[in-house]
């Protein structure tokens, strides 16, 4: 099963788990599955359109999903999955 490590502001979604190991053979499934067992935590990650909020960055190790095939990225066991909020600021 893949490992999502869980940004600070989304752990109280996760009994304040940093990763939780969720199944699953595409990033979109790995979603689904973090909100089947974590309800209301996949609303602040994606949009009503199920896709991932432009202030959200999703990663597959180092890289970033929307330069691979978005929720369709395929992952296996071995791969972490990494939710990131983006900060802005100046």
């Amino acid at each position: 099963m893949p490992n999502v490590r869980i940004p600070t502001p989304l752990r109280k979604y996760t009994q304040g788990r940093e990763e939780v190991a969720i199944d699953g053979e595409t990033v979109g499934s790995v979603l689904d599955g973090l909100e089947q067992s974590y309800p209301g935590i996949k609303e602040r990650i994606c949009d009503e359109a199920g896709k991932v909020r432009r202030f959200v960055n999703v990663f597959v190790g180092e890289d970033d999903i929307r330069f691979l095939d978005n929720l369709a990225t395929a992952v296996k066991a071995s791969d972490e999955i990494s939710i990131v909020p983006a900060i802005a600021g100046g």
